[in-house]
């Protein structure tokens, strides 16, 4: 399987390298592509993100293929425009009460997020969690899924709900069913792992095996917000799955 990435972050956004160290990085490490992913919401100036990201490409054509994409909120109706490829995440739930609330920056505030807008019943959170992440799914215009259970960030050290619950598992069903009847690419992300919160890849190992008997079809990302990270964890998730060639699926060579 080629060595690639398509989750990556970089001074544009909220990473702490630029660009052109991820890409020496990437080389060193053995990759054939790398694709940037900048959060559409925090990128300052998205026509010097395209424009360095295009340099790049051409700097370093022939070692490393280059694409310059996005990761975007579904809820804030940002458009693909001419980005490469487009990850669609959920970062934000719009809780009963209209707030929208940013659930996965530290434990302390997802706690006071539930208190405060879900009534103190984490299950109710999770409910509007996966309800958005399929509406996401369905109708927004994306062509990657990312982090599809970013919800269980905090559950392995913070254990705030139970993954063998029978709702949690129904929740994990009904958005299998949605994503398999969008053909849309899931990412198996690792991101989790190099930040120290869990062991284990988005989706979970359960959610996974739902999703490939649905026929899902995987990219490994590791969401890499540093250099030292493009690949972490890939030895132990590379042969795991039958990845796709989403590079191949691009049409900018």
């Amino acid at each position: 399987m080629a060595k690639t990435n398509f989750h990556t972050h970089t001074t544009f956004c909220d990473g702490a390298d630029a660009p052109e160290a991820m890409v020496l990085s990437a080389i060193e490490r053995g990759f054939s592509v790398l694709g940037f992913s900048s959060h559409s919401d925090m990128v300052e100036d998205i026509v010097s993100y395209k424009a360095e990201i295009r340099r790049l490409a051409a700097k370093y054509k022939g070692r490393i293929r280059i694409f310059c994409g996005v990761e975007a909120e579904y809820d804030t109706g940002f458009a693909r425009g001419d980005f490469d490829y487009v990850i669609g995440s959920t970062h934000y739930v719009t809780a009963p009460d209209g707030v929208r609330f940013a659930f996965d920056a530290a434990p302390e505030g997802l706690m006071a997020g539930i208190r405060d807008h879900f009534g103190g019943d984490a299950a109710v959170f999770l409910h509007e969690y996966f309800r958005q992440e399929r509406k996401m799914v369905e109708t927004y215009d994306c062509d990657i899924v990312g982090h599809l259970d970013l919800v269980r960030k905090f559950n392995g050290k913070f254990p705030y709900f139970d993954e063998s619950a029978g709702w949690y598992r129904e929740e994990l069903v009904k958005t299998a069913d949605v994503v398999a009847a969008s053909g849309k690419i899931v990412e198996v992300n690792t991101g989790a792992i190099s930040r120290g919160w869990l062991d284990d890849a988005y989706p979970s190992a359960e959610f996974r095996t739902l999703l490939r008997e649905r026929g899902v079809k995987f990219v490994l990302s590791s969401d890499s917000h540093s250099a030292s990270t493009l690949d972490c964890a890939f030895d132990r998730f590379g042969a795991a799955e039958s990845y796709v060639d989403f590079a191949s699926c691009l049409s900018r060579d």
